[in-house]
């Protein structure tokens, strides 16, 4: 199943920078003359923006270039506020690229020991860097995309020269804005993420990993302004699609610990616990531990992003002082929530889709309630849900995957 929103996915495999992520917006499809025209009502002036195609390897893409004869810019974070706010630019696109230098701002004030008011811009506060983070706004809502995942983000070695002197890689303000980012380390003497590059991932990226489930409609790539000392692409790719809505994902983890001095009667408060956390499954599993004492398996199924809560949320529930964890995949049946009219009113069911045909399940929380509220047995419930059959389901929009998962899913705001 998909839906009709837009979707990108930053795949920044050689790192990002500002200049790259609008060449690469370009090449997946914006318009250089919209993109013109846009930058017009900013009300700034002192530059010519071009592009080029240039290869990359064996790969073409767009570079972008921002020419100025501005040498040594020094404007303040309100110098840059009141000029997109003073603007004709549309009030999101506004929004958006004052969010990301409000992140630039706070960052450098955090790396320089001041506050956020004094910060005076050095490289981000350039017009080049201006027309990057305000045009990366305008690209988004010129393609339509409504969401970005991004990639894990490189993180190299060696040192930089800027307007504040030596420093070293990664960048000081990068590390201070990717804090809560998933990086990793690489054996290259060279800047690969910038900070406006590591503004825009932390200001627009909803959530970092693998690249999610889409349709794709378009890439882009945007090249980078220097060559790699290990010879690989200087590019950043930029995937757009349509998403396939899958509530459960197909990569989970698996979390389990032993358990021989905790009281089970805390169980059921701890499973709505981790549900709510966004968890999948939880078993609890008789098992007979060392010196013949009987304790439990506790186990865990979530996907990767919910993970961590629920780590916290054991070691704080349960007696349990370690974990065991492991990435796992598994295979669903496609489902769908919804209702089957009875002659007592809508029951809530799944519908699930196997190899063979539909079927519907009823649910086990609605059922009873309808058993309670009508002095029925629950199997009578259960009957006239199958009696009803597929064609008079009616699907529910709101509700993909058991209410559980849902109900976790907006509990953690994860759910929109």
């Amino acid at each position: 199943m998909i839906d009709q929103r837009t979707i990108g996915y930053i795949d920044c495999f050689s790192g990002i920078s500002g200049d790259m992520f609008l060449g690469a917006l370009l090449d997946a499809g914006l318009s250089l003359d919209e993109l013109r025209g846009q930058l017009a009502l900013l009300e700034i002036d002192g530059y010519t923006l071009s592009v080029e195609k240039k290869s990359c390897g064996a790969i073409a893409a767009t570079a972008l270039m921002v020419e100025t004869a501005e040498k040594h810019p020094h404007r303040s974070w309100g110098d840059i506020r009141q000029l997109i706010t003073a603007s004709k630019l549309a009030e999101p696109v506004k929004e958006t690229a004052l969010s990301i230098f409000s992140l630039l701002a706070e960052a450098e004030a955090e790396v320089h020991g001041r506050s956020v008011d004094t910060v005076h811009f050095h490289e981000v506060g350039a017009i080049d860097s201006i027309i990057d983070i305000v045009g990366a706004a305008i690209g988004l809502a010129a393609l339509n995309i409504s969401s970005l995942q991004c990639a894990p983000l490189p993180m190299p070695r060696g040192w930089v020269h800027c307007a504040h002197g030596l420093l070293p890689l990664p960048a000081p303000a990068v590390c201070e804005l990717l804090q809560g980012v998933p990086t990793y380390g690489v054996d290259l003497s060279q800047e690969l993420v910038t900070p406006t590059g590591a503004a825009i991932v932390k200001g627009l990226a909803a959530t970092y990993g693998p690249m999610p489930p889409m349709t794709m409609t378009s890439v882009g790539y945007g090249a980078g302004s220097q060559d790699l000392a290990n010879g690989q692409p200087n590019l950043l790719r930029l995937v757009i699609g349509t998403p396939q809505v899958s509530v459960e994902a197909q990569t989970v983890e698996v979390i389990e610990t032993h358990l021989d001095d905790w009281s089970p009667e805390t169980f059921p408060y701890l499973c709505e616990r981790l549900l709510a956390l966004g968890a999948l499954d939880v078993a609890l599993i008789p098992i007979q531990m060392k010196k013949g004492r009987p304790g439990f398996l506790l186990r865990v199924i979530c996907d990767q992003a919910a993970a961590l809560p629920a780590k916290e949320c054991i070691l704080s529930e349960t007696t349990a002082i370690g974990l065991r964890f492991r990435t796992e995949q598994r295979w669903t049946l496609p489902r769908e929530s919804g209702t089957v009219p009875t002659c007592w009113g809508e029951v809530k069911v799944k519908k699930i889709t196997t190899p063979t045909g539909e079927t519907l399940t009823p649910e086990y929380e609605d059922c009873r309630r309808v058993a309670i509220a009508h002095g029925v047995p629950i199997k009578a419930v259960y009957a006239e849900v199958a009696r009803a059959g597929s064609k008079e389901f009616k699907k529910d929009p709101l509700r993909q995957g058991s209410p559980e998962r849902v109900e976790g899913l907006r509990a953690n705001g994860s759910y929109r």
